[in-house]
């Protein structure tokens, strides 16, 4: 396993990142410990969940497995998604950022959290009193690094300014979606990271199992794609489809498996700290993990790009782009 600072926190993470979405729901609490274990053993150090993955429940489970092992782990949670029915069981406001990150804490069994990602924008809330909640655990010691998820960069870019003009906590860390398949984040983010020496932790590098080549060919027995409503929006648009055969028939043809290649894709774009690799078991998360000793070379990488489709540029100044 390699390792790299995250932006500028001086704080050294492996170069991938294990997601615990699946812990305490396609997992059950035995298997999400065999692939904790796993990623132990690959090296991995880092760590992320949400508070509304499972309905607390993945929480919970990687709280009992960090027992003992919690100083030399960087442990991620995130705040704004639906936690319960009524109207203030969501959003990022003072109030409810004070109330969740104390359930969160009491679940992960931790008195602090490496990372606090909001998890989405919310268009309820003044950016001002979200980051100054932020701020105020900053100096509990409650969290050390906040972090924004699924923010574009106009909003990100606001936010740094705000932090900056008001001598608050800034954001150290983004978490964007990012694959061979959705590259949005080349156009904006990722150059703002690298500008502003922001730490970059992306998710979804398979393209919600589109790359690992199970869709190619015909329907498989099962995945997230033919039960998810969210994926199958978010992937409906045959190029989707068109990119995932493309790149399956490289992999075929270079030996590798499909999963591996594309995470290795994305950890060689040099805005990323680490990919967020996830599964169902260890037996699926072994094609990731192989992506950590996988040597992609500057000619691989072009052909792979050109298998996808760079999204245009930020301006409309194209004859301009590099």
């Amino acid at each position: 396993m390699q390792y790299t600072l995250l932006g500028r926190t001086g704080v050294t993470v492996s170069r991938l990142c294990f997601g615990t979405m699946s812990f305490g729901g396609d997992a059950d609490e035995a298997t999400s410990g065999a692939m904790f274990a796993r990623c132990l053993d690959a090296g991995i150090n880092f760590f992320d969940t949400a508070n509304s993955y499972s309905q607390g429940r993945s929480e919970e489970i990687l709280g009992r497995l960090i027992k003992g092992k919690r100083d030399e782990l960087v442990i991620a949670s995130k705040v704004c998604s639906p936690v319960g029915p009524g109207p203030n069981n969501r959003g990022i406001s003072r109030r409810h950022i004070m109330l969740q990150i104390e359930n969160s804490l009491r679940r992960l069994q931790t008195d602090r959290l490496d990372i606090y990602f909001l998890h989405h924008f919310d268009t309820n809330t003044p950016i001002e009193e979200t980051l100054h909640a932020l701020d105020d655990l900053v100096r509990q010691g409650k969290i050390l690094y906040p972090g924004v998820s699924n923010w574009s960069a106009w909003q990100i870019a606001k936010a740094l300014g705000v932090s900056a003009n008001h001598d608050w906590a800034r954001f150290e860390c983004i978490q964007p979606m990012y694959s061979l398949a959705k590259r949005q984040a080349e156009v904006e983010i990722l150059p703002l990271a690298q500008s502003e020496q922001v730490g970059v932790i992306s998710y979804s590098p398979l393209g919600g199992g589109i790359l690992t080549g199970k869709y190619v060919g015909g329907q498989p027995a099962e995945g997230r794609l033919l039960t998810n409503a969210m994926y199958q929006k978010r992937y409906a648009d045959q190029l989707y489809t068109e990119i995932a055969a493309r790149f399956s028939e490289y992999a075929k043809a270079h030996g590798v498996h499909p999963a591996t290649l594309a995470v290795a894709w994305v950890m060689a774009h040099p805005g990323i700290t680490a990919p967020i690799i996830g599964a169902r078991n260890v037996a699926q998360l072994e094609d990731s993990l192989a992506s950590a000793d996988y040597k992609l070379n500057t000619e691989q990488y072009a052909e792979l790009s050109a298998l996808s489709y760079e999204p245009a540029s930020a301006t409309d100044r194209s004859e301009e782009r590099k």
